[in-house]
């Protein structure tokens, strides 16, 4: 009819956060080595850089090696550091190319000189972009991300630059991995589990959780846009009532 109103647009999450799970099983599934199942990942990563890119999301945050991941086989370790310095050499200048900043989070000190190396070369060559900001989570887990912060806090207490009593969540926020983007509106995870997983942990704290029975190497677009469907479908009320958040302009809530 002439006088409806046009429908509003989908909302879009500004920053997207996904624990890529599976890999390992979809290549036992297939009775190939788990490193099979890791590259195979690598290139659902590229899909998913792709779909937030042509939908607008700002920043997309990947976990990609946990803490507690130092633990797996060694030679799983050795196949993902050298895949992880394979993709480093390999998919920059792409990535530069399409404007995309490339950072990683985590306890950088734990890989090699030469990992290292590219991991800042990567960062150095992409920081003046911003189409999409890219952070890899690497060696990386949300406990130690938070006690990273509370000791930059301490020293500065410990120094008389900062009165305890000044310490309040959104300063102790400015001291978190991500402070400077939007906290997470929308998380994924692949591979049939239902939580965290020690990943950004503070940062989650009101993040809409989207769960999915498919492997990371599974997923393609018709599922990312599925998961954007449901978010752009919920009511995100951040501790308010749903008329609260009713009578508030539409831009303040999304």
């Amino acid at each position: 009819m002439p006088n409806e109103p046009a429908p509003s647009p989908a909302r879009i999450p500004r920053h997207l956060a996904v624990i890529m799970d599976g890999n390992g099983r979809w290549a036992e599934r297939r009775r190939r080595p788990r490193i099979i199942g890791h590259r195979a990942g690598a290139r659902t990563v590229n899909i998913c850089i792709d779909f937030c890119i042509a939908r607008g999301i700002q920043a997309l945050t990947l976990f990609a090696f946990s803490s507690e991941n130092w633990g797996r086989p060694e030679d799983e370790v050795g196949g993902l550091m050298k895949l992880f310095l394979n993709a480093l050499e390999r998919e920059v200048e792409e990535l530069d190319r399409r404007g995309v900043r490339v950072r990683f989070i985590g306890e950088r000190d734990r890989f090699s000189d030469k990992i290292r190396e590219r991991m800042a070369a990567a960062e150095a060559q992409t920081r003046t972009n911003a189409t999409l900001h890219l952070t890899i989570a690497a060696s990386y887990g949300g406990r130690w991300d938070i006690v990273q912060a509370a000791r930059s806090l301490a020293a500065d207490v410990a120094a008389g630059r900062l009165a305890p009593e000044a310490i309040d969540e959104a300063l102790f926020a400015s001291r978190v991995s991500l402070a400077d983007l939007p906290p997470p509106d929308l998380f994924i995870r692949t591979g049939g589990d239902t939580r965290i997983s020690n990943f950004l942990l503070w940062q989650l704290a009101y993040t809409e959780l989207w769960f999915t029975e498919a492997l990371w190497p599974e997923l393609d677009e018709t599922m990312l846009q599925r998961a954007l469907d449901e978010f752009g479908g919920r009511e995100r009320r951040f501790g308010l009532t749903g008329a609260q958040i009713a009578a508030q302009p539409k831009e303040t809530v999304e």
